[in-house]
């Protein structure tokens, strides 16, 4: 029988070393957990269309096995028995995978996606598909309800978007239905749900996480990645996911090993910023917030140096490339014409118009690629760190079309500008977490390494998250 009792209040919103600690020490069982956290994704999921296909039954089946495992104390590592959900483009077996979008609402796949088999291994439980922006937001997309399950609401407060296109993953880490959640990213789709909901985002670099068994947009760009509470959830996550893989023809083949021990102090690290960035380019009201973020980043430590980005077109290039790899996705779909049941016009026309693009245009698009590559590796040999708005405005209304209206900023100079699409570009790694509160919406800063410094990207932001408590702040969650 269990010692004591874990607090339930404290639950929803517990880190993964506070969970793995609990059913170490038989507070409680993982049977009670998986009914736990099952209860709040089946029950509050759907409020913030957040849940595309519960899996509490499949896990339910798992957990006598687990808790027999934490009785003869066989601890398999910090993901064991721990419920998680997965955004709807990462396939389980025998389950509906839909891409979040109405042709794909039967599809199922006969194997997991390689992430789903390596969490299995450390008896992680998935108990949930998550909603999402249809096909991820291939061809572009004009509102927060482009998605099968209609628009992601910000648990926040609901007439705003949770964020896209890993929607339901940030919205039900937000609102405390997962402890973590699995999205993806190929312009943004990471970074932006967490930093709208509130939660950290950890997008990889580019190969260092399988894809094998998750919907293909851009093969050139696509990254598999974690949303949670806080940076350290994050890395414990990425432990057991990153790795290589034959099955992913993009595979680093790289491994990713925890070592918070052996971190260097942010007083030794070079962080390039821009003091526009936070002053001048973010909308108005958030300034303030932004510049108490700025504040605190300062004040860890480290060598700040005022910097601006390489001179490229970031957002025609990811533009050409995006659309261009996923004409040639989704080409059967497009022609079959079955393109015409997504939910989004502006979608439905942009999947069609990307099928005029040249081969031409495709290279021309990748050698400028090369060449932002090569000019980042020399930007980043004087500096360790890039550190950013996450979102320079608040998310948008979940019931209306998006804002098209151009910003208007004093200049292009500074580092946000394009920081999406170029980290995105060069494949680097980026973690968000929440950095203030604005009007009861929260913002977040992003930190942007060179390729495969994850442990030094996540090392700052665990410094940032023990200054900070922004992380350790909820939404109210309706009982």
């Amino acid at each position: 029988m269990p010692k004591t009792k874990i607090d339930e209040s404290a639950l929803p919103f517990a880190t993964i070393p506070e969970i793995n600690a609990a059913l170490k020490n038989r507070e409680i069982s993982c049977s009670e957990l998986v009914k736990f956290f099952g209860k709040r994704l089946e029950t509050l999921g759907p409020r913030y269309n957040a849940l595309a296909c519960s899996l509490v039954k499949q896990a339910r089946k798992l957990t006598k096995d687990i808790d027999d495992e934490f009785k003869r104390e066989r601890f398999r590592g910090p993901l064991q028995g721990i419920p998680y959900g997965a955004k709807d483009l990462i396939a389980v077996a025998k389950f509906p995978t839909t891409w979040g979008a109405k042709p794909y609402a039967d599809q199922v796949f006969e194997e997991s996606a390689t992430v789903i088999q390596r969490l299995d291994d450390e008896r992680a439980l998935v108990i949930g598909k998550l909603s999402m922006i249809e096909l991820a937001g291939g061809g572009g997309y004009s509102s927060a309800a482009a998605s099968l399950q209609g628009p992601g609401l910000n648990p926040w407060n609901t007439q705003y978007w949770s964020g896209g296109s890993s929607s339901g993953s940030g919205a039900a880490v937000a609102a405390g239905l997962v402890p973590f959640a699995l999205g993806s990213e190929t312009s943004g789709s990471i970074l932006t749900p967490a930093c709208f909901c509130g939660i950290t985002g950890l997008r990889p670099t580019y190969g260092l996480v399988s894809r094998h068994g998750a919907m293909g947009l851009s093969w050139t760009l696509d990254k598999i990645g974690i949303l949670a509470h806080t940076a350290e959830d994050c890395a414990l996550v990425l432990r057991r996911i990153a790795g290589g893989d034959d099955a992913d023809p993009g595979s680093a083949r790289k491994s990713f090993y925890y070592t918070p021990q052996y971190y260097r102090p942010t007083s030794d690290l070079n962080v390039a910023y821009a003091e526009i960035d936070w002053t001048e380019w973010p909308d108005e009201p958030l300034r303030p917030a932004f510049a108490n973020a700025l504040s605190i980043v300062k004040s860890l430590g480290g060598r700040m140096i005022e910097a601006k980005l390489p001179d490229f077109p970031y957002g025609p290039v990811i533009g050409t490339i995006i659309d261009s790899e996923a004409a040639s996705v989704f080409e059967q779909l497009i022609k079959s014409g079955q393109v015409n049941q997504l939910a989004d016009q502006s979608q439905i026309d942009g999947l069609k118009a990307s099928m005029t693009y040249s081969a031409l245009d495709y290279l021309k698009a990748t050698r400028v690629r090369a060449q932002i590559q090569t000019a980042f590796r020399q930007w980043f040999a004087n500096v360790d760190l890039l550190v950013a708005p996450t979102r320079l405005s608040p998310p948008d209304r979940a019931d209306q079309p998006f804002d098209e209206t151009e910003p208007k900023h004093p200049d292009q100079k500074g580092v946000v500008a394009g920081l999406v699409q170029a980290s995105n570009l060069c494949g680097l790694p980026a973690i968000t977490v929440p950095c203030g509160f604005v009007n009861g919406l929260p913002i977040g800063l992003q930190i942007v390494g060179p390729p495969f410094s994850e442990n030094r990207v996540i090392a700052f932001a665990r410094a940032f998250q023990n200054y900070t408590n922004f992380h350790k702040q909820h939404p109210p969650i309706p009982a």
